[in-house]
């Protein structure tokens, strides 16, 4: 490891995207494809003037079909490209559509792994234009290492049995639900989708090992005493290939509250089918033990659980089951809310 004074910090984004948006869905040959977009549509109808479809498109957000110039006439000042093809590259169709917004004025923002100033002529265009490409993963301001200092204010972080167990989800319920009640709070993102829809944040897993608790602290930085950050977790630290970056933004975070999410219809840690799915009580554990390390009064509030796999019966009994097993308040937030996670805090 270096010494703090002498390593550099690398740079991320955190700038904050112009809305409303233009959901650009390109040739998405699936809705599966266009998941980040769907994502935004579903938390943030209001920053959406509608969708951009190329032919052969086969994703429908439901949004009104507009053009580049209808939907800047209606206000959008970002296009998002919000579908993610094989490879993460961009065809020509989809060139010709990005060079025209920048000319019309739009800023840029994607999550490809292909950055946008890779694109023929893109970044030559916006230079013109005084127009920013925005590439989510990819980085753009400098980040301390972590100092693990206490900070004022109150912090919640989603950790999961699993990867892609609906943390994002849960964070941004229990948000809604918090507004709701009129309790100060805010969405922390930590991944790509959840930036388009926070409008900021930083995608942890761009991150080099050493910053991504750094990072997490400014993510999330010192508050007024009852405000609450609800910061969106990656990865879970019993899956083998994520588990760095789980542990790296549970330091950061420094949680005051934990919420538990579990997909119970796995097999096995995803991708990797020689790796059983841990126990909850033996989740709970290691995530308390490891958030303790930052903030000792860490603690679980919940369990979020996707039961979209159940008729409504079996859910709730299944729901059940994990309460007992777990004494803490068991819900899935896609049918129920997270009323009872507020409840907990």
């Amino acid at each position: 490891m270096c010494d703090q004074k002498t390593y550099f910090p690398i740079l991320f984004p955190m700038q904050k995207l112009q809305s409303p948006y233009l959901l650009f869905l390109g040739d998405a040959p699936d809705q599966l494809a266009a998941k980040t977009a769907t994502g935004i549509a579903q938390w943030r109808p209001d920053w959406c003037t509608g969708q951009l479809r190329l032919p052969d498109c086969n994703a429908d957000l439901g949004l009104p079909e507009q053009s580049l110039a209808e939907a800047y006439t209606a206000g959008a000042r970002t296009l998002i490209v919000g579908v993610a093809n094989r490879g993460g590259t961009v065809s020509d169709l989809w060139r010709d559509t990005l060079l025209q917004a920048v000319g019309l004025g739009y800023d840029i923002a994607s999550g490809l792994h292909k950055p946008l100033g890779d694109i023929l002529g893109l970044a030559a265009a916006a230079e013109t234009t005084g127009t920013r490409l925005v590439d989510a993963r990819f980085p753009d301001r400098a980040f301390p290492v972590a100092s693990g200092i206490k900070r004022s204010g109150k912090r919640l972080l989603t950790v999961g049995t699993d990867c892609s167990v609906g943390k994002m989800f849960t964070a941004l319920a229990i948000e809604r639900e918090m507004q709701s009640r009129q309790i100060a709070c805010t969405f922390r993102a930590t991944g790509q989708t959840g930036i388009f829809i926070a409008g900021e944040g930083v995608s942890v897993d761009a991150v080099v090992a050493d910053f991504v608790a750094g990072a997490t602290e400014t993510l999330a930085p010192a508050n007024e005493p009852e405000h609450w950050d609800l910061v969106e977790g990656q990865g879970s630290l019993f899956h083998a290939s994520y588990a760095g970056v789980s542990l790296g933004l549970m330091h950061g975070a420094q949680p005051d509250a934990l919420v538990l999410c579990h997909d119970p219809n796995r097999a096995h840690m995803r991708g990797l089918p020689e790796y059983a799915l841990p126990q909850l009580s033996d989740c709970i554990r290691l995530n308390e033990e490891c958030g303790r390390l930052t903030n000792p009064a860490c603690r679980t509030i919940g369990v979020a659980v996707n039961t979209s796999h159940l008729q409504e019966s079996e859910a709730e009994a299944l729901l059940r089951e994990i309460e007992t097993k777990t004494s803490l308040p068991s819900v899935d937030p896609v049918r129920q809310g997270a009323a009872r996670l507020v409840d907990a805090l």
